[in-house]
Order: C-alpha cells, then sequence, then structure tokens
C-alpha cells in the first residue's frame, strides 16, 4: 500500500434522482466522520499494533502496523463509513438495520476478496498474509509496499515513456489480471492511482474494491464510483447486452497506457456512446510507436465491449508481447487426480435456489483484429499436434462466428464437493441450439452433457436466459478437486457429433479419449471436429449455415 493519504476525491460521483433512490446512503465525505471512525493508535489487533493511518475511503480504512518481530505492515479494514460506525475504540455496528444486509454482504465480499488474493504468490499482485473477523468487521494483513502511483510516476517525466517501458509494464499487469480473470475476479478500477511503482520499478494492482462494488450494486446509492476516462460503458449502468468482465479491465488498462502517452484521460466512455470524439492513439503518436502496438490500444479502447479482445491472451498478440505460460497457480492448486469423472446426479426435484446469486460473467472472446469473413477458415490441419480435451474446446473457441455473441453467467465458480451443484445461465445474441461440452477435473474426460436423453430440447431464444441444469436433472460435484473447463456452442442449426467418436455413456455422451485423439489427429476439415457439424434440412442443403457461437468458462471443485 502507499504511504499517502487518500479520500478517493480523484473519483467521479455519479448523483442519480434522489426522488427515486428513497434509500440512498448518508453522505460520508467528511474527514471528521473518517477520522472518528479510525483505530486509536495503539490498538491491537491480533499481532499487530496500530502505528499510523496511511489512507481511508468510503468503504476501508488502511493502517500502518508492526507485526510482534517488529516489521511494518499494512493492515485493511472493513469500514463502509456510509454504513457502520465504531462505537467505542474497536466494535463496527450498521449505522441503521436497514442497511445489515448490504453491509454483510459487503464484508463477505471483503473476506473473499482477501481469501482469493491469498491464493497467490505474484509479483504484481497484492500479497495477503492473512485476513480474519474481529470487532463487528474485517481485517486483511498485506506487506506495506513504499513506492510511487503510475500516476505521479508519469507526471515526473519530461517525455512520454518509450515504448519498451510501456511494454515492460504491460507484461507485468496483464500477467497479474490474467490470473485474476482465470480465477474469475475482475479487477474494475485499473487507473494510473490504483497501480503502485516499486523502487524496483516493477508495478503493483492496488485497491481491488470488491465490496464496494457489492455495496453499490446492491445500493444504487447516490454515490456510484467510477473514474472517469478509464471506466468503460459496461460500467455506468446494467444494460443487458453489456456485461462486464475481462474486456472491461482491459479497456481500463488501454486508457492508462492512452494517458501515459498523451498527457491526457480519454475521452469518457458515457460520452463517447453519443458522439465519440476520441482521437485514436495510433493518429496521436504516429510514427513515434510503433503501428500494431498504437493499434492495439485503439482496439482496446473500443467503446463497445464486444470490439475489443475478450481476454487477456488476444490483448498480448494485438500488443506482440510474447505470451506466458500458465505458471502463476494458486498456491494451494490441487493437481486432479487421474480418474473417471463423476458428477452426475440425477433427479425430478426442482433444485433450491441459491441464497445469494454472485454473477460471474464470462462472455465470447472475440478477435478483433480478424479482416476475412468470420465464418470462412482454412482447413485444420492437426496431424503433428498433440491432442488435449482442453485444446479441442480452445478450437471450438477460436473458430466460432465472431458475430455470434454467447455470454454464460455462473451461480458459483467455487463449488464444495458434495454439497453444491454446478449451476449457470446461458444468453445469445441469435436464435440457435446449444451444445455443452465438458473437461472433467482430470482433463482427460471429455463429455457432451447438453442436449441429452433426460433433456433434449436445446434450443435458446436471442436475449432470453437459458438456465441448465433444468429442474429434471442436475450435476453434482463430488471431485476429484480440480477445476471443470466448459464450451457452450449456440448454432443456428443442429448439430452432429458422430464424425468425432462420440459415445453414448446414458443419459450424457462422450468422446473416448483415446479414439477422440486418433480422429483429431487424422482430421482436416474446416470446422473444428469437437464442434460437430450442421444438420441441413435437405431443401435448403446448398445455402446450409455451419455457422456457430460460442464460449468458455470453468467451475472449480474445492474440497467441503
Amino acid at each position: 500500500m502507499t504511504a499517502n493519504h487518500s479520500n478517493e476525491d480523484n473519483k467521479t460521483v455519479l448523483q442519480q434522482d434522489k426522488t427515486q433512490r428513497i434509500d440512498s446512503l448518508p453522505d460520508i465525505s467528511d474527514n471528521e466522520t473518517h477520522e472518528k471512525n479510525a483505530l486509536p493508535i495503539g490498538t491491537i489487533l491480533e499481532d499487530y499494533e496500530v502505528i499510523d493511518i496511511i489512507g481511508w475511503g468510503g468503504f476501508g480504512i488502511v493502517y500502518l502496523a508492526n507485526d510482534n518481530l517488529g516489521r511494518k505492515v499494512a493492515i485493511k479494514e472493513y469500514m463502509p463509513a456510509s454504513l457502520a460506525k465504531r462505537i467505542d475504540t474497536s466494535t463496527v455496528i450498521v449505522i441503521s438495520k436497514k442497511y445489515e444486509e448490504t453491509f454483510l454482504a459487503g464484508l463477505r465480499s471483503f473476506v473473499n476478496e482477501a481469501r482469493l488474493l491469498a491464493q497467490f504468490d505474484h509479483p504484481s499482485l497484492i500479497e495477503v498474509f492473512r485476513f480474519w473477523e474481529s470487532n463487528g468487521t474485517a481485517y486483511m494483513a498485506m506487506p506495506f509496499y513504499q513506492g510511487e502511483t503510475l500516476k505521479e510516476t508519469l507526471r515526473k517525466m519530461q517525455n512520454p515513456p518509450e515504448e519498451a517501458w510501456l511494454k515492460s509494464l504491460l507484461e507485468h499487469l496483464i500477467d497479474a489480471i490474467d490470473v485474476l480473470h482465470k480465477a474469475q475476479c475482475f479487477h474494475r478500477d485499473i487507473s494510473p492511482d490504483n497501480i503502485l511503482i516499486l523502487p524496483n520499478r516493477n508495478p503493483i494492482l492496488l485497491d481491488f474494491g470488491a465490496a464496494r462494488h457489492v455495496i453499490n450494486d446492491m445500493t444504487h446509492s447516490l454515490t456510484v464510483i467510477l473514474k472517469p476516462g478509464f471506466a468503460p460503458i459496461e460500467q455506468y449502468g446494467e444494460i443487458a447486452t453489456m456485461k462486464q468482465g475481462a474486456w472491461t479491465d482491459i479497456y481500463a488498462l488501454a486508457a492508462v497506457i492512452y494517458l501515459a502517452i498523451t498527457g491526457k484521460t480519454p475521452v469518457p466512455s458515457v460520452s463517447r456512446v453519443v458522439s465519440d470524439t476520441l482521437v485514436p492513439i495510433s493518429e496521436l503518436a504516429a510514427n513515434r510507436y510503433s503501428t500494431g502496438f498504437l493499434k492495439a490500444i485503439d482496439i482496446a479502447l473500443s467503446v463497445r465491449p464486444e470490439d475489443r479482445p475478450q481476454n487477456v491472451e488476444e490483448f498480448r498478440n494485438l500488443l506482440g508481447l510474447k505470451s506466458k505460460k500458465p505458471d502463476n497457480r494458486p498456491k494451494d492448486h490441487t493437481i486432479p487426480k487421474n480418474h473417471p469423472k463423476k458428477i452426475f446426479i440425477f433427479s425430478s426435484i426442482v433444485l433450491l435456489a441459491f441464497a445469494v446469486f454472485i454473477p460471474y460473467i464470462i462472455q465470447d472472446e472475440t478477435e478483433s483484429t480478424q479482416t476475412t469473413n468470420p465464418t470462412q477458415h482454412d482447413p485444420i490441419v492437426q496431424q503433428n499436434r498433440n491432442f488435449t480435451p482442453l485444446s479441442a474446446l480452445n478450437e471450438i473457441l477460436e473458430k466460432r462466428d465472431i458475430n455470434h455473441a454467447v455470454s454464460v453467467s455462473i451461480k458459483k465458480a467455487k463449488v464444495r464437493i458434495g454439497l453444491d451443484p454446478l449451476q449457470f445461465s446461458i444468453n445469445s445474441s441469435r436464435n440457435g441450439y446449444v451444445y455443452l461440452l465438458m473437461v472433467g477435473t482430470n482433463q482427460t474426460d471429455f463429455y457432451l452433457l447438453f442436449p441429452n436423453k433426460i433433456d433434449s430440447n436445446n434450443m435458446i431464444e436471442a436475449g432470453i436466459p437459458l438456465n441448465l441444469p433444468r429442474p429434471n436433472w442436475k450435476m453434482l460435484a463430488d471431485g476429484p478437486p480440480g477445476t471443470n473447463h466448459f464450451a457452450i456452442i449456440v448454432s443456428d442449426n443442429q448439430r452432429d457429433f458422430s464424425l468425432a467418436g462420440l459415445t453414448d455413456i446414458d443419459p450424457f455422451a462422450k468422446f473416448p479419449f483415446q479414439q477422440a485423439k486418433h480422429l483429431y489427429q487424422n482430421y482436416s476439415g474446416i470446422q473444428p471436429l469437437f464442434a460437430g457439424k450442421a444438420i441441413c434440412p435437405e431443401i435448403i442443403n446448398d445455402n446450409c449455415s455451419d455457422s456457430y457461437g460460442a464460449a468458455v468458462f470453468s467451475i472449480e471443485e474445492v474440497q467441503s
């Protein structure tokens, strides 16, 4: 954390219609309120002694503390001043009964963020030593990072940074957010003042603010905090066709580079929707940086989410950066056992609704730089390529129709073995037929789960969510621990998977590994083998569409 006091004055407060927000939150903008809510210097928290206040905002306070060995650490306390207050030197209570549910939701989010960060050991992500709940609230202990923000670093530069410097910065940050995105976490607040530059010049992402986002989402309060110029349009409101996801962080990261090169913050996205007056960086900085690098920033700053790179790997490729090997695993990552997957329990009982619905959005991944017809591809030559079921899912995604948007909302991205069902909702921009493929936690079991013999109605209507599994069948996590990987195909026509060696295992179907490997290595068709082939009515066979949209997502199984 930085050693500078901050009251979030650099963030924009968007005023909502007060007549329609009767439950809006009280104003907490004065420093006196923050100081009253802060723990006294000398307070003992577990093994730490508070020695100073580093900074505060509307949703938390950060303290400087010594541990029992005399080392300095930063401790962040969950303290949403609009919802709670401190009634003595330590205890936090909700200021009104009507805010209790919101306070507790924010508290859970704060703890979940700490738990997530504690799993990772990445040089550009905040390290969390430990987290705990006490005094009616929660805390996380982190290293006391000394450095200056990117905002301050850029302000001190006499000239715009060199491309090599910017690419080095991006390599660290992109690798960090890739780790986050693979854990179904999105930062949603990347900006120059949330990037700390350490003395060794490495950047660290600050201020995830997960609790702040949850509280704002629940209250629709008067203080929806966004940073103009860095927040893409999907963060300004709940637009059904504009979900937040990896592309949201990519926009903000591109906006940071735009500022670094031009010295100016990009035109706010909410203004660009009406009239896009943003001058492309490829024009402003032409001949000073490579064309491909500047074009990548322009694409990432596209107003509409589907026009941007949909994941960091696409953004890396556009920027001309080397791909990273997936070696930044969580500290407690469990290697799946190599035995068959058994996750299916069938019931005619309707599944119970989740008490808390936490949407993790994984949208279809758009190739913004593709110039050819998106439904036309060269034949796939893969005789010399190693087969894995995951590579099959990736090829399905790569060869999709980029004009057919498909998105998935997961009810729970991490499920407990023996306790939790796997549930998700699918959206499509076109009518079609849905196919659900899954690679089990052992990475070799490869299934077609839907449609199946229990549920063969796989039609989906444009804009109407399809919730799976339906009430007459369900998927229960029963191990082994690890990650299930899924691909959703939404096809213009029904599809036939017989060429891929699909075998019934009642009521589902499976691609036997050795047979799938043999077929894959000898396949040279146009569409991916495991995407199936369109089944066309004979009367229109000459003009049959083999087009499909696709999305991928994952759900982790953990020990209960």
